[in-house]
């Protein structure tokens, strides 16, 4: 691993995501198809905050669940020699916990790790967390898409 984890510009070469979308500014830790740490770190520049709310900015949920999805898609793609063919799509967010609100200035930590890794399927267990408070939680399910729309497993 790089000193000081993996920059936005790798993470850029494993997503297709780009701004607004991409969610994930560096990667801190990883084990392959196991575990990853990602971070965010959130700012008052960021175009949601001036309608969600005016006077009391917060990171909308569903942005904090994609967030922790791009983390676990980094995690599942990074080491797939095909990545450029396929993309991770939702087939269900179970469990989805909203505990503290994220506001501009925080720098999120995301904790994604593999619950069951199937050929074409996956379930994670995520975690967004600042300042060491879980703030955020779901288990994602996904599917892998080849990028004409097609299934297609890992």
């Amino acid at each position: 691993m790089p000193a000081g984890g993996w920059d936005v510009r790798w993470v850029q070469r494993i997503l297709p995501h780009r701004y607004p979308m991409l969610l994930i500014d560096r990667v801190l830790e990883m084990e392959s198809r196991k575990r990853i740490v990602a971070i965010k770190n959130f700012t008052i520049n960021e175009e949601f905050f001036q309608g969600h709310f005016p006077g009391h900015p917060i990171v909308p949920g569903v942005l904090l669940i994609e967030a922790m999805a791009q983390a676990g898609g980094i995690l599942l793609l990074s080491d797939d020699p095909e990545r450029e063919s396929k993309l991770l799509y939702f087939m269900a967010i179970e469990r989805a916990r909203f505990r503290r609100p994220v506001t501009p200035g925080d720098q999120v930590r995301f904790e994604v790790d593999v619950l069951r890794l199937k050929t074409a399927h996956c379930k994670l267990a995520a975690k967004a967390i600042v300042d060491g408070a879980v703030h955020a939680e779901a288990e994602l399910l996904s599917t892998f898409v080849s990028r004409d729309g097609r299934s297609g497993g890992t």
